[in-house]
């Protein structure tokens, strides 16, 4: 995997600490969405593309299995691999759980429901709204989070209970 030769380029470097988060659920990102094709079928129970979330799953459990070679493989390095997929998903699928509104609305953007996402009118282009509660929004623009969605997934990542080894941030400030 080419994880494992960037990570070996920086520890030649002299890096010893690594952080790496997996990639999130891309099969429930509203532009990803409006840009595959898909039919009712082709969705979960959560309104996720299954074969794009699939795909991610995929690409973690390498991403997983290369962090814990690198572990075995370097001397004296820490190698953190943190969840983020299972968090984001958490968030999605229990959105009004936690006080957000339709977690596939983007917040800034146009054409409305089911997404508020439509190229050529993004946000910030001619055409594009804001909306005023950005607060009950997980999607900013399609693509990015809300500053309130950040907020629920960094208090996730500061708990340690989605990273292995469950190393709390600060260990990489020593």
């Amino acid at each position: 995997m080419y994880v494992v030769v960037i990570f070996q380029v920086i520890y030649d470097h002299g890096g010893r600490n690594f952080w790496v988060h997996n990639t999130g659920p891309l099969g429930c990102v509203p532009l990803m969405l409006t840009l595959i094709e898909h039919v009712p079928t082709d969705l979960d129970v959560n309104r996720c593309h299954k074969n794009m979330n699939e795909a991610s799953k995929i690409f973690n459990d390498q991403l997983r299995a290369a962090c814990d070679e690198l572990r075995s493989d370097l001397e004296g390095v820490t190698v953190v691999y943190v969840d983020i997929h299972s968090i984001k998903f958490d968030l999605i699928a229990n959105a009004t759980k936690y006080g957000f509104e339709d977690p596939f609305m983007a917040c800034c953007g146009s054409g409305g429901p089911p997404y508020n996402f439509r190229f050529g009118a993004q946000c910030g282009q001619n055409g594009s709204t804001v909306c005023t509660e950005g607060l009950k929004y997980n999607s900013w623009d399609g693509v990015h989070l809300t500053e309130a969605a950040n907020h629920f997934i960094s208090s996730k990542l500061l708990s340690t209970n989605y990273s292995s080894p469950p190393l709390p941030l600060n260990h990489f400030c020593n």
